[in-house]
């Protein structure tokens, strides 16, 4: 077993710092229909672009995939770079059929061929969450900081540095105005080989009043992180933490907000419970579950809490200007033959939300 988890670092440390695509935190401009041209790239300290409403103002339907494409490396796996550009030929022929996502948020897009990924998928604009180097500052105060040991496994991975990113990508059909990130602090296990954390990014989209801002994460696994449930549930705990104060602090206020990603809390109601307590968004899967009319539920829902059956979750927050609310979800690449083929163990979740613009109220 000792043999296996060292194997398992030993080839964590082959993750690329970064695919030739990008530097740092960068939005990539892809003409569709012509061979990857990668523009200069816009980082965190690139200022914003102005916004301008385009068009007149109506309701708009967008749709959302979240997707954990097991980017791991050989011999931890095998076989994921051939499946990584499938993923990408599949979501390049749904985008010839026009029914392709919108908006596609990436978890574990570690390895080189994510470029290949997201060169065939054929979306004009791609952004990056944090680089293998990036650290952020503690998020907690001096007297704030919570009584966590950083490094007590380090035969299970802890302490080793960063060897990888956070494979964490957004790809977009829509321009990406700026974009902000935030590398975990804490972390468990194998799970701190990965500089795992939370992007958001500001998407313009015709017919909007104000851009509509998404955010995705991966937060730390539970039995594959390799170290007792006590220490991960710790780590899982103080990282949601971390992605709230993250976005008390970038978010826009009054922005339509969309989160998604890995959160790593199915069949774990106290992970769920703890990130839910006091969060600023609705997650999808109860708001379907609790008014079954309101959605054009394409996936199973029949347990009590359908929530606690994945680990990946998409929710939403209304914005001053624009309210939210999910009209569809289905499954992608779950082998069924709407979905397609499975090419990871994850399953693709896809949301589609109608966005209505709101009248502005005067004072």
């Amino acid at each position: 077993m000792a043999a296996r988890r060292l194997i398992a670092v030993l080839a964590l440390a082959a993750l690329p710092s970064a695919p030739a695509l990008a530097q740092d935190v960068p939005v990539i401009q892809v003409e569709p229909a012509q061979p990857t041209t990668v523009q200069a790239p816009a980082t965190e300290d690139t200022p914003p672009a102005v916004f301008m409403p385009v068009g007149p103002m109506h309701p708009v339907e967008l749709s959302v995939m979240t997707y954990n494409v097991e980017g791991l490396p050989w011999p931890v796996r095998a076989g994921r770079g051939s499946k990584l550009k499938a993923i990408g030929r599949e979501l390049a022929a749904l985008r010839e059929k026009g029914v392709e996502p919108d908006v596609v948020l990436l978890q574990e897009g570690f390895r080189e061929e994510t470029a290949d990924l997201i060169e065939l998928s054929g979306y004009p604009y791609v952004a990056r969450g944090p680089r293998k180097k990036q650290r952020d500052g503690n998020p907690f105060s001096k007297d704030d900081r919570p009584r966590y040991k950083r490094v007590m496994y380090r035969r299970k991975g802890e302490g080793w540095g960063k060897w990888g990113s956070s494979g964490l990508w957004v790809l977009s059909n829509y321009p990406v105005n700026w974009v902000k990130s935030h590398a975990y602090r804490y972390c468990a296990g194998l799970d701190c080989l990965a500089n795992k954390g939370v992007m958001l990014v500001s998407l313009q989209v015709p017919g909007l009043p104000t851009p509509v801002e998404i955010a995705d994460t991966h937060l730390n696994s539970k039995g594959a992180s390799g170290v007792p449930r006590n220490r991960n549930r710790m780590a899982h705990h103080l990282q949601a933490d971390e992605l709230k104060r993250f976005m008390e602090v970038d978010r826009t206020p009054g922005a339509p907000l969309i989160v998604g990603g890995d959160f790593n809390v199915m069949h774990a109601p106290d992970r769920y419970d703890y990130v839910m307590a006091d969060y600023p968004f609705e997650v999808v899967s109860q708001v379907c579950k609790q008014i079954p009319d309101s959605c054009d539920a394409k996936i199973s829902g029949d347990g009590d809490a359908p929530w606690l059956d994945t680990q990946d979750l998409i929710g939403f927050k209304h914005g001053d200007r624009v309210s939210i609310r999910p009209i569809r979800v289905e499954a992608r690449f779950d082998g069924s033959v709407t979905g397609g083929p499975v090419l990871s163990d994850h399953d693709g979740y896809e949301v589609t939300f109608r966005l209505t613009p709101l009248p502005v109220t005067k004072p």
